[in-house]
């Protein structure tokens, strides 16, 4: 079992620059690979470590001060005295500081920097909404990867502040950043922030800034993670709570297939939409609600025109696959010619294992129990198009994956078709698949037994007892 990685503080790490400047009379560059060789040959963890030389002087090295722990101290002496102009200038230093490196917002959040912000915060709440602005910059910056030091006290500020600024567009940005920042990786601000009311905040914003192609992308990014179950920490999350509540409470699907009609010639802002879409197509009920207003019809019609857009086609194709969990909808995207579409943009981007794997998952789940839709797919050059993404990602275990998937569906109720797709060489590709990815076993094995192929089925367990060995 790998053991934990050592940590150690960065005083710890200065101290051993420093000795080797001093004792061993090196350069200060050279101090410092010294250090880092050093630790690392004992096993310790260094990326929250500021891996910087020290300022020297003619009368050598100066005590070492980082410059986020100085334009830290020095934020914090101009809140002190009330100076708003000086807040201004050392915030924005101090923002610059923390985007350097995470190491840097790790040491600033150890010496006491989310205090800091937050006091500055009070302080430009009176009425300075430039300064607020760029507390949320600050906070937003400093979080990024740390998002326990969020509070109640700084959750209750931020949604204040957002509830109070509803039509000031850099505002709203960057306060969902901080949000979006807080939300990764920690379930309980998302609980926290949903029962605060941020669902309806985030909502809300795509609607009423729905021309502004920053809120609109933040807005999404935030609707997004609040479905996330990424959380190690946390045994079960809200995640589908959190998209029901979405989609339920506040018209989710409804308010991203409006937006959508709002940008048709910015193919970015549409991929956030239909990424977002895809994440709360978890019911039935909410498939069906995609197609009923009109979703289904914008999906479509952006995989004809917008075809060369490769990170486009590829969120589109998610969206599809996302709400054919319904069966009704899976004959409505066949109707609409969505098969034609999805091996158009499979062929077309046959050299992105992405938008292969998207496609032929998306095909996949068209074809499951549906012996109707296998023939349109397979008519339709559907089969080919799979064989041909396996041959040109033999590495990608996802595109391999997902092609046997659909391989298995196109003839799992209609054998008519297995002579056909092995004719196209399919049996050598998926034993190949099987053999190079681990993950492609169990798919691979069923595959090939409907395809009627020669399949040697291990034994695992027979259930008998045997003697076993002394």
């Amino acid at each position: 079992m790998k053991m934990a990685s050592k940590r150690i503080t960065q005083e710890t790490f200065d101290a051993a620059v420093r000795e080797n400047i001093e004792e061993f009379e090196m350069g200060p560059e050279e101090a410092v690979k010294e250090a880092v060789e050093q630790f690392e040959s004992q096993g310790v963890e260094l990326s929250n470590i500021i891996k910087m030389a020290p300022k020297v002087s003619e009368d050598g090295p100066q005590e070492l001060t980082h410059d986020i722990l100085q334009a830290l101290e020095d934020l914090q002496e101009s809140v002190a005295c009330c100076r708003p102009q000086e807040v201004s200038v050392q915030l924005a230093r101090f923002c610059e500081q923390c985007k350097q490196h995470r190491a840097c917002r790790f040491l600033a959040a150890q010496k006491g920097a989310y205090p800091i912000l937050l006091a500055a915060w009070k302080l430009a709440a009176a009425g300075d909404q430039g300064l607020v602005l760029q507390v949320l910059n600050a906070l937003s910056a400093l979080i990024d990867g740390q998002p326990d030091l969020l509070d109640t006290q700084g959750l209750k500020l931020l949604m204040a502040t957002l509830a109070q600024n509803a039509d000031a567009t850099d505002l709203i940005c960057t306060g969902i950043r901080c949000i979006r920042h807080a939300c990764l990786k920690h379930e309980q601000n998302r609980q926290n922030l949903v029962k605060a009311g941020v669902l309806p905040l985030l909502t809300g914003a795509i609607t009423r800034h729905s021309h502004c192609a920053d809120v609109v992308r933040e807005a999404c990014w935030g609707l997004r993670i609040m479905t996330f179950d990424d959380d190690i920490r946390v045994p079960f999350g809200h995640a589908h709570d959190h998209a029901k509540m979405i989609v339920q409470e506040n018209k989710g699907l409804k308010v991203l297939i409006e937006a959508a009609k709002a940008f048709p010639d910015n193919p970015s802002i549409l991929s956030e939409l239909c990424s977002t879409l895809s994440r709360l197509a978890v019911r039935n009920e909410f498939c069906q609600e995609v197609v009923d207003l009109g979703g289904l019809g914008v999906l479509m019609a952006l995989l004809a025109d917008c075809i060369d857009h490769q990170d486009l086609v590829k969120q589109v194709l998610s969206a599809l696959r996302a709400i054919a969990g319904n069966d009704d909808v899976k004959d409505a995207i066949v109707r609409a010619g969505g098969t034609e579409c999805i091996v158009a943009a499979m062929t077309q981007h046959l050299a992105s294992p992405q938008v292969c794997e998207q496609s032929c998952a998306a095909l996949c789940v068209l074809a499951l129990r549906k012996p109707e839709n296998s023939q349109v797919i397979v008519e339709g050059g559907g089969a080919l198009a799979a064989l041909e993404a396996m041959k040109a990602h033999p590495k990608e275990a996802g595109v391999q994956k997902q092609a046997c998937m659909l391989i298995r569906n196109l003839v799992a109720r209609s054998q008519a078709f297995s002579q056909l797709i092995l004719d196209l060489g399919a049996e050598a590709l998926i034993v190949q698949a099987r053999v190079a990815h681990r993950d492609c076993e169990d798919v691979a094995k069923a595959a090939l037994r409907d395809l009627g192929c020669h399949v040697e089925l291990r034994e695992l367990w027979t259930g008998q007892k045997g003697n076993l060995a002394p």
